[in-house]
């Protein structure tokens, strides 16, 4: 029942924000047509894509949305490389992350590429290698934007599929097919995913399915905003993901992490924009697995 009442309001959630802007959008357009004249010039249309799904005025994939950090990236990208150093603690024990991710665009479609490392201590006994080699694709299906550009909203879809590597820290396949929601008010960002995560091979995890989800919020600080050195914009960024298990012990755990990341000037054709955040627990079963983290991300744009 809580897995269910979470899912509806992500999904109310979602559709408010467009209902929102589409009404946002009819209010606008009634307040113009009451004043113009009666032999108005017709507008230019913006839509394109399937069934006119999409809208050239759209922020998706104009660098508007920040890169996540533990959430996943729904955002489109034309060249991406980016590496990820994730460190948790929890006692004694400790575990490092090592991440290196390559995005590549076609238009609109977002294919990834992951191959993370993973060095767990615990109880001093050391588990090391390479996890799941994932590969990824996203996809905008709709998008609205109010005349005046201020609401901005894109629905999309995304999958992932993870192929094990066979180490100690790599064992089962696993498959997400995801949702995704990328919206814009003013300065303020908000992206939301959710994925039916399923495993597949042998050990205890074989056979588990997940519902993962999480939420990026962000607000665009720019130059002309706050002019530091080097700094195009600057963004105060707040995540929270979290893991319901559908099956074997229906466990759920809830992390958030706070931090910045700086988008900087291009520099031969390269745009840097790294980040750093403080990650910790928001529940018994988080806390579980560690007391607190931090992460450092690197991001290159080309």
């Amino acid at each position: 029942m809580k897995l269910q009442m979470k899912t509806i309001t992500i999904a109310l959630g979602t559709l408010s924000a467009a209902i929102f802007i589409e009404t946002a959008a009819l209010a606008d357009s009634s307040m113009a047509s009451v004043s113009s004249t009666n032999n108005p010039p017709a507008a230019p249309n913006t839509r394109y894509g399937f069934f006119d799904g999409l809208d050239h005025r759209s922020s998706y994939g104009q660098g508007v949305f920040p890169e996540p950090f533990l959430v996943d990236d729904s955002d489109s990208e034309t060249r991406e490389f980016r590496l990820d150093w994730l460190h948790t603690a929890n006692g004694g024990d400790h575990t490092d992350i090592v991440h290196p991710e390559l995005e590549w665009g076609f238009g609109n479609l977002t294919l990834e590429l992951e191959a993370p490392y993973e060095r767990d201590v615990e109880d001093g006994v050391v588990t090391k290698g390479f996890d799941n080699v994932d590969v990824g694709a996203r996809y905008p299906l709709y998008e609205a934007v109010s005349p005046g550009g201020f609401a901005d909203t894109t629905f999309g879809t995304a999958v992932e599929v993870g192929i094990p590597t066979t180490s100690d820290v790599s064992q089962n396949t696993e498959l997400v097919p995801k949702i995704f929601n990328d919206t814009k008010l003013g300065n303020f960002t908000a992206q939301s995913i959710a994925g039916y995560s399923m495993l597949y091979g042998p050990g205890e995890d074989g056979g588990l399915n997940t519902f993962e989800y999480g939420f990026t919020f962000g607000y665009n600080i720019t130059h002309r905003a706050l002019a530091l050195p080097d700094v195009e914009t600057l963004i105060p960024v707040f995540e929270l993901t979290g893991e319901t298990e559908l099956n074997h012990d229906h466990q759920t755990s809830l992390t958030g992490d706070a931090g910045l990341r700086a988008n900087l000037k291009t520099i031969w054709g390269v745009q840097p924009r790294p980040g750093v955040v403080f990650v910790f627990p928001l529940n018994n079963n988080s806390r579980n697995q560690q007391d607190w983290g931090i992460m450092i991300s690197l991001v290159f744009e080309f």
